[in-house]
This record gives structure tokens, sequence and C-alpha cells, in this order.
């Protein structure tokens, strides 16, 4: 039987994947306690800002899909079937780019370069630069703590978003440091202050670091 912190955290390491969507099949849930159910509301919100991804319910039981669906605990998108929930116009797929990097002193360089021409292809002038310094602060961080092939995404959701995958399971903390004094990186402060939200994921072998920024003007049409 698994609790719900357990529930939360295989759903995060789904979610980190990026997919389109993720669907929760739910046919063998015994709900012991009706609040244990916020667990699914709370990761439904932070799919919806990072990665963007929609989290889809399947609940044959009536008694289990009522209470999903009353909103006593978070209104959710509750289907009686998998079929049913995958039959669902999820919306359009959305642009992403992905770069494996080696730990390389070069890698920050890279990421950089990969983000300026995703955001050129999609017409987004405004997040450059403040993306172009968070991909190079998490890959920095991951060159330097991590030292295993950096998996780098870039992708366009409601917000820009940057993740980083590395072979660490370390979490990211913040450092009271001054800039200055952190190294080849500036640290984990400036991604706090110029990224609308910013958080780390643990993965199987590792974890993702992810950041979320503003887009600013809509790209055209």
């Amino acid at each position: 039987m698994a609790s719900a912190p357990s529930v939360r955290l295989n759903l995060l390491k789904c979610l980190a994947d990026q997919p389109d969507a993720l669907v929760v099949d739910l046919a063998a849930l015994t709900v012991a306690q009706p609040t244990a159910l916020t667990v699914f509301t709370a990761v439904a919100r932070q799919a919806a800002v990072w990665p963007g991804t929609p989290v889809l319910l399947c609940a044959p039981d009536t008694t289990t899909s009522a209470l999903l669906s009353s909103g006593s605990y978070g209104r959710m998108a509750v289907f009686d079937s998998i079929d049913r929930a995958l039959s669902t116009d999820a919306g359009p797929l959305l642009p992403s780019v992905r770069e494996m990097l080696l730990p390389v002193s070069s890698a920050a360089r890279r990421a950089r370069d990969v983000v300026t021409d995703a955001c050129t292809r999609w017409h987004l002038a405004d997040p450059v630069g403040p993306a172009c310094l968070v991909a190079t602060e998490l890959v920095s961080n991951a060159v330097t703590h991590a030292q295993t092939l950096i998996d780098l995404r870039v992708s366009l959701r409601r917000y820009l978003m940057i993740a980083v995958q590395d072979g660490s399971v370390a979490e990211p903390r913040l450092s009271v440091a001054a800039p200055s004094t952190l190294g080849t990186g500036r640290g984990l402060l400036l991604v706090d202050r110029v990224a609308r939200r910013w958080g780390s994921v643990p993965v199987e072998g590792g974890k993702v670091v992810w950041a979320a920024l503003d887009i600013g003007s809509p790209p055209p049409e």
C-alpha cells in the first residue's frame, strides 16, 4: 500500500520525462482517508507550472471519482476508463528541444547556444537573456557537482521551461555566499531572481532541476 508522499514522488518522477500528458490509472486505488486525494491536485498544480503537462485521472470507482470531481480536494479531470482519458484532446503538441551535454567546461556555452536558437525559432525575444543565464547556472552546477552526462531540455509551455537532468541525487541549495565567490557559476541566487519559479525533482539515478521563465509578449501566430 503506497502512502501519499510515495505516490507524489513517483508521479513527479513520471513528469520528469516531460510527457504531453500524464494518465494515472486509479482502478486499484483504495482510499483509506479521502483527504489523501489532495496528493493528485498538488501534483497537477505542480505539473501545470513545470513541465506544463495535464494530469488525467482514471477512476472507475464511482465513489473515488465523485470525490475527485467534487472540488472538495481540488477539481480534477477524471475519466471512467483509460481509453476515454487517452482519447481526450490534450491540446497541440508544444515545441521543445533536447541536447545531451558532456560534463566539460564548454557545456554551459553550448547550453546558451541551444537556448538562444530555441528562442529565435519560437520568436521569443524577451526571455533570451534570462534563459541563457538560467541555462548557464544549471548546467555549470551539473558540471561542477554531478560530473555526469547532462540532459538539457528547453520547451515552450505557458512559460519558457528549462530543465537539466544529471546523475547526482544531491538536491540544489541556495547559497548565502556572494555570487562572486561561487566559482564558475553565479549561483542559484540568480536563478531564483530571474525565474518565475524553479525547483528540483528526484528521478531514477539522479535529479532534474527546472526553471520557468516568463515569455513576455506572446509569439506571433
